[in-house]
């Protein structure tokens, strides 16, 4: 990240674009956490490759961003925006039933995220059920509404965003960690139900530069009693390969080519980013 720490904007050149004939304006995804980071690319990523983009998230503000983004990008399909608390079922009924009103709903991107960082000791318990809720209870939820309109379109994709943190865990981060690994299972249990007309995938990477990230670097810091350059360089790129952090745009391709018909043979599968982190060794 060098000397910033503000997520990177996206540019119309870093967008990967994909000849699918599911990619048009009639066919709807759905992003959750769509006001930044990861969510944002994603919205964008979709949007650019001809899809109408729903995207929803607690921040209006940061989703008006969104929706101002693609339109500078001047991206083919289209962006609306339906804020939405996904602690609430509610929220989400009127979500999903927004946005079949606007046509074939097929695709699904699970990506809003919390953090907290404390040892499992000094965990408060009401932080890890709204993380739970958020990031776990919702995209479950989400899937089960979700389904029966993807079935009716003869096909459909729920995209889930996991984590190396959902293959291996770091300390003080219980809830991230715990919620992770569900999201694998949660994609694992689309799979076995989707009968093949219904895929699922995770998307797991190292670090990513968005808010979520660079808002835990002072808090990792002072957890461990180490610098906040300490904490990028050593704890959170200290294992990979790559020494440097993914930018969401990287993330919101990954997504579109699960989404799309190259990855027809993908379900239940996940893709694994994360720049050699989990699976090599000094």
């Amino acid at each position: 990240m060098g000397e910033s720490t503000t997520p990177p904007e996206i540019e119309r050149d870093e967008i990967h674009t994909i000849d699918d004939d599911r990619f048009s304006p009639e066919n709807v995804c759905i992003v959750t956490g769509a006001a930044s980071g990861i969510g944002r690319a994603v919205t964008l990523v979709a949007a650019a490759n001809g899809l109408t983009v729903v995207a929803t998230d607690v921040d209006e503000d940061g989703l008006e961003g969104t929706a101002d983004r693609a339109a500078e990008l001047a991206v083919e399909g289209t962006v609306e925006t339906v804020p939405a608390d996904l602690r609430d079922d509610a929220a989400m009924d009127a979500l999903v039933d927004a946005a079949a009103e606007l046509g074939e709903l097929r695709y699904l991107a699970n990506v809003a995220g919390l953090q907290h960082v404390a040892s499992i000791e000094a965990f408060p318990m009401e932080r890890f059920d709204e993380i739970q809720d958020v990031m776990l209870r919702a995209p479950t939820y989400l899937a089960k509404r979700c389904l029966p309109h993807m079935r009716e379109a003869d096909g459909g994709c729920v995209g889930n965003m996991a984590s190396v943190h959902g293959h291996y865990v770091t300390s003080d981060k219980v809830a991230y960690n715990v919620a992770k690994f569900g999201l694998r299972g949660l994609t694992q249990s689309i799979a076995a139900e989707g009968d093949g007309t219904v895929r699922s995938f995770s998307v797991s990477t190292g670090y990513v530069e968005t808010p979520l990230v660079t808002n835990q670097i002072p808090d990792t810091a002072e957890q461990r009693g180490i610098s906040e350059e300490a904490v990028v360089e050593d704890v959170m790129l200290g294992q990979a390969r790559a020494k440097e952090m993914m930018a969401p745009v990287d993330v919101g391709n990954l997504f579109v080519i699960g989404f799309s018909r190259l990855a027809r043979h993908l379900n239940g599968g996940d893709l694994l980013f994360d720049g050699g982190m989990t699976l090599t060794y000094d």
